[in-house]
Parts: C-alpha cells; sequence; structure tokens
C-alpha cells in the first residue's frame, strides 16, 4: 500500500472515536495536529512525543489538545484515523501477478523515500509501548487490506483463482504478499529492495494457486 499511516478516525469535538469528517477550521486543525504528531514521534519517538510539543509546532494551544484528544494517546489514535480517511485505491493492471507485483512497489518506494518512511515507521513503533495506538494501527491495516480484496475478486472473476469469491481468502492472499515486506523493514531490518517485492509476488501467487487461500465458504 502506497502510503504507510500517517493521519485520524476521531470526533474532535467529543474527543472520543468517531465517524464525523469534519471539514473548513476543523480539518485543518487536524491536519495541522497530525503534522505536528508525525513530526514530533520521527524526531523524539513515542517516549518523548509531548502534548506540549504538539502545541508549539501545530499552533494549536494545549487546553485545547488536551479538550479535544485527550492526550498523547489520543492523538496519535486521531493521526492514524485520519491517515485511513484518504481515496487511496489499490492498483489495477488487469492481471493479479501485475496488480499484487504493484502493491508490493508501493511499499518499497514508500519506505525508501524519507519523507513518507520515517514518520511511518515511528507510528508502527509507537504501537508497541501504546495498546491504544496499537488498536487503532490495526485498525488502520485493517480497513487498508479490506480495501485491496477487490484485487482478488477481479481475478476470480477472469479465472486466475478457482472457486467463487467467497471461496478464496483475499485479506489472507494480500496479507501474506506484504508480510514479508514488513518483516525485513521492522523485524529484520534489512530494507527493501525490487528483488525482495518480487520474491514476496511469486511465493505468494504459488500459493494462491495451489490453494493456500481458499476457504470452505
Amino acid at each position: 500500500m502506497e502510503n504507510g499511516p500517517s493521519g485520524a478516525g476521531h470526533d474532535v469535538g467529543t474527543g472520543r472515536p468517531g465517524t464525523r469528517r469534519p471539514g473548513g477550521r476543523t480539518a485543518r486543525t487536524r491536519a495541522a495536529v497530525r503534522d505536528a504528531v508525525l513530526a514530533g514521534l520521527a524526531e523524539h519517538g513515542y517516549p518523548g512525543l509531548t502534548v506540549e510539543y504538539v502545541a508549539e509546532h501545530s499552533g494549536v494551544h494545549k487546553t485545547t489538545l488536551y479538550r479535544r484528544w485527550g492526550g498523547v494517546d489520543g492523538l496519535l489514535v486521531d493521526t492514524l484515523g485520519l491517515a485511513g480517511e484518504d481515496s487511496w485505491t489499490p492498483p489495477d493492471t488487469g492481471t493479479l501477478e501485475g496488480d499484487l507485483r504493484a502493491l508490493a512497489m508501493e511499499v518499497v518506494r514508500s519506505f525508501a523515500d524519507p519523507g513518507t518512511a520515517a514518520p511511518s515507521s515511528a507510528v508502527i513503533a509507537a504501537a508497541f509501548q501504546s495498546e491504544q495506538a496499537a488498536q487503532a494501527l490495526r485498525a488502520y491495516y485493517a480497513e487498508r487490506f479490506a480495501r485491496c480484496e477487490v484485487i482478488v475478486d477481479r481475478a476470480v472473476d477472469r479465472g486466475e483463482l478457482s472457486g467463487p469469491r467467497s471461496a478464496v481468502d483475499g485479506g489472507a492472499l494480500v496479507r501474506a504478499a506484504a508480510a514479508p515486506l514488513f518483516l525485513r523493514l521492522f523485524i529484520t531490518r534489512e530494507g527493501l529492495d525490487g528483488t525482495a517485492a518480487e520474491q514476496a509476488v511469486a511465493v505468494t501467487l504459488a500459493a494462491a494457486h495451489a490453494g493456500a487461500f481458499t476457504t470452505s465458504g
């Protein structure tokens, strides 16, 4: 997926996770706060992120931040929710192999760019230290992978995978292609390149054609 987590599913009027997507000044405020949160995470990590830092770098008074977001964890949750409100859609190349390869290369490019890699990596690291951030991160990626299931639906419709749509676990298939990339990024710290992406896609395709993602549904 092209973008790592960078930005809110949070009702700033109540300080609770919500579904409202406000516009105008509120949207600009949320964006400024998100940018400050990401900058603070990249600069200091989760342990060094403070409401005072976010206030100074966003131009939003800390009293407002406490009232609307409740504290650092609330700010992190909103940052991840806002990231999930973008208009990103998965690639449509005409083949399952092409779509998976395009997805994998988006991950490679995204984390090769310091401008996106540092904030995204910092948010993911924060999820290991904050349960609220971890829950928000899980929700972010669950929604991201759900968007990608259309890739598998199209492959079934084209006859590239056997069985009806309901018999193929699209979410598991797409996760299988992405998992080795995130392992290299965040566990073994090996970094990424095109070869790693190609290998992940090849293994996932072989598993798919062997029926590894076929369910009993």
